[in-house]
């Protein structure tokens, strides 16, 4: 912007309400774009985890399946080829503390070796829909 001085000279800049108005409107477009940004890191962690459980629960049935036994450990599965290795829980951040189901032992498939029936997220935290991520 110019602007005249007293002494007829111009002068470039913006004034200091100039400066704090845009310091405002700038601050009203951060603090409604910070939560609409976590958000949508949380809805992806939970798109991810629910495409690790479905396929980690997949595996174990087809592990069950041929082998006529249910996996002993989740270590089994990507030692047997069936993963490259385990999924990462990402709400915890680690692929080392699946909260693992066992079979009941009336109902296995090898009455003699119970072993893993499915698996769920260890996480102690809420989803955006409510629910527990360990009762996924």
């Amino acid at each position: 912007m110019e602007r005249r001085t007293r002494s007829g000279r111009h002068r470039r800049g913006f004034t200091l309400v100039e400066l704090m108005v845009a310091m405002a409107v700038v601050l009203v477009v951060i603090s409604v774009a910070v939560p609409l940004y976590q958000k949508s890191l949380v809805r992806a962690k939970e798109s991810v985890l629910r495409q690790n459980l479905t396929s980690m629960r997949t595996v174990i049935d087809e592990y069950t399946y041929d082998k006529q036994k249910a996996p002993q450990q989740l270590d089994d599965l990507v030692k047997e080829g069936y993963l490259r290795q385990l999924p990462l829980d990402p709400i915890v951040g680690n692929n080392t503390s699946w909260k693992v189901i066992m079979e009941d032992g009336a109902a296995t498939v090898s009455q003699s070796e119970p072993g893993i029936f499915d698996v769920k997220s260890s996480s102690e935290k809420t989803s955006l829909e409510g629910t527990p991520y360990s009762e996924w």
